[in-house]
């Protein structure tokens, strides 16, 4: 009999703002987007927690803000020739309760699949997916077993709009719009024609998924929940916590549920997208998650969304901000930093290109000398209601000293409330991880059988024969550690989720067993056969 929970089918698309038929834009070629969009709700104030990827990402899989485990610096895999005595590269190690949110629900019987970015600051615990994977897919699970799948589509990435990588331009470049604070260059116009070009192309992939879940029958079953990591990869969007940097698209499909063609204006941050699928699977939720439901019975309203800038990739920086429907608060803790500090990464863009040539030569105009105005202002203040695209700083407005000071209080309570590690150095926060610069690793699995003989005393070592009925308990000395094991062979086997004794039936059955707590080194694997007579 199959189960009736919902499947769940996470899109997440990359580096991508509204550029949406159904948010209004005329010139989108989105036409799978704007039907998930008629049959399902429109989030038009939703937000990352961060204007990059892995950050963002972190948040998103462990339901935790990267400010409050340690996952905000912008590699923590980054290696660079340049400052070659940077703490990195490593395996960011949050508290031992943080959990890939996914463990959750395949202890609850979930069938879970990522095809297959990851991306989190730590290399992904084995222990987090049923599959990760170019094949993984839905279609793979058991008869019947609930599924949360997540296709993760790079197309839309930063990336696409250099010109080797999408050589051609098929939107028309005098029908976009460029942003006040860029330069109104060919380049500028070709890059966001390429932007819009991937994103049909993304459009076309979710297309292919609507059409398979139609064909096996479960597109009534399943919540489509559609979003971006952040917004786009254009200068002053990705990497700043402007809005053109972590407003992100967030449609969701709920049959039933969500009223078709429907649009809220509540806030959403990207940090509640775990904590809401396991509220809408029925699956308890762990104290420690610092997002919260924004669909369904458990539904909690926000008032405001966090964000945070800090390392990307050579260049230190520290940002908070905190936002409401309609004020951005914007906290420079270095505000004689430059804003272009230098990522040779992001200067191969071509509007950045641009940027420099024109700035060189005197010739930027107004908004366009945002990005080069030094000193920072220490506060930011922006009217998003009537300045979408942030140019008016409002921090020093005496009309605006009452906004301005309950932003700041509101900033410093969430500060305070879930921690910011942005307090200490880098260099500190791995030397806490990695005692004597060396990544700690797992502890081997210990197997204690349980039955009339041996009653969880003592752990067995080696081969063993007991008399039935046995249950055999994992046993992990790392703290926070998470444990997997398999009765299978290969180096193909299906890796299961430990979450309570094994039941061994009549019969020689070898277990086999590792552990992996996020940021340490996968433990090695061991094995016993047991045999019950």
């Amino acid at each position: 009999m199959s189960d009736t929970r919902p499947n769940i089918l996470w899109y997440s698309m990359e580096d991508t703002n509204p550029r949406f038929g159904c948010y209004g834009d005329p010139i989108a070629q989105t036409p799978n987007i704007d039907r998930l969009a008629a049959e399902g709700c429109r989030f038009p104030n939703a937000f990352s927690t961060c204007g990059v990827c892995a950050p963002s990402r972190s948040a998103i899989i462990t339901g935790c803000y990267q400010t409050s485990i340690g996952t905000h610096h912008m590699r923590t895999r980054h290696t660079n020739p340049h400052s070659p005595n940077m703490p990195t590269p490593y395996s960011a190690c949050p508290p031992p309760y943080v959990k890939a949110f996914t463990e959750y629900l395949r202890g609850a019987g979930y069938y879970c699949t990522n095809n297959q970015k990851t991306d989190y600051q730590f290399d992904p615990p084995f222990t987090a997916w049923d599959e990760l994977n170019g094949e993984a897919h839905w279609r793979n699970r058991p008869e019947g077993m609930p599924f949360f799948a997540v296709f993760n589509p790079t197309v839309t990435h930063e990336s696409g709009m250099w010109p080797e990588k999408t050589p051609t331009v098929e939107t028309d470049p005098s029908k976009v719009t460029v942003p006040p604070y860029l330069p109104d260059t060919p380049k500028t116009r070709e890059s966001i024609c390429r932007q819009y070009d991937n994103i049909a192309r993304s459009d076309a992939i979710l297309g292919d998924l609507l059409h398979q879940l139609e064909e096996d029958g479960l597109l009534d079953n399943t919540i489509i929940f559609l979003w971006s990591d952040h917004g786009e990869g254009l200068p002053r969007g990705k990497r700043w916590p402007y809005d053109r940097g972590i407003r992100i698209p967030l449609i969701v499909r709920w049959p039933g549920n969500l009223e078709p063609g429907s649009v809220t204006d509540q806030l959403v941050s990207l940090v509640d997208l775990g904590p809401t699928v396991l509220s809408l699977c029925n699956v308890e939720r762990p104290v420690h998650l610092q997002g919260q439901p924004f669909l369904g019975p458990e539904a909690q309203p926000r008032d405001y969304i966090f964000a945070a800038r800090d390392r990307h990739d050579e260049s230190y920086d520290m940002v908070r901000v905190t936002r409401d429907k309609r004020f951005k608060y914007m906290r420079n803790y270095y505000p004689q930093n430059p804003y272009l500090l230098w990522i040779p990464y992001r200067n191969k863009h071509p509007i950045l290109e641009d940027m420099w040539r024109l700035h060189n030569e005197g010739k930027l105009e107004g908004p366009q000398n945002l990005m080069f105005q030094h000193p920072r202002p220490a506060e930011e203040l922006y009217d998003t209601e009537n300045d979408p695209w942030e140019i008016h700083n409002l921090a020093g407005d005496p009309e605006h000293r009452e906004t301005l000071e309950r932003m700041r209080g509101v900033l410093d309570d969430w500060r305070i409330q879930y921690g910011d590690m942005g307090d200490i150095s880098e260099e500190q926060m791995v030397a806490q991880w990695y005692p004597n610069g060396e990544q700690p690793q797992t502890s081997s699995i210990v197997f204690v059988p349980i039955c009339e003989e041996s009653a969880g005393r003592e752990p067995a070592l080696e081969d063993s024969t007991f008399k039935g009925p046995l249950k055999v308990q994992l046993y992990c000395g790392t703290h926070g550690a998470s444990i997997g094991y398999t009765t299978e062979s290969g180096n193909d086997a299906h890796w299961q989720l430990y979450t309570e004794p094994i039941t061994l039936s009549e019969g020689t059955t070898t277990l086999r067993a590792k552990a992996i707590r996020i940021g340490y080194k996968e433990s090695e694997e061991n094995s016993v056969a047991f045999t019950v007579a």
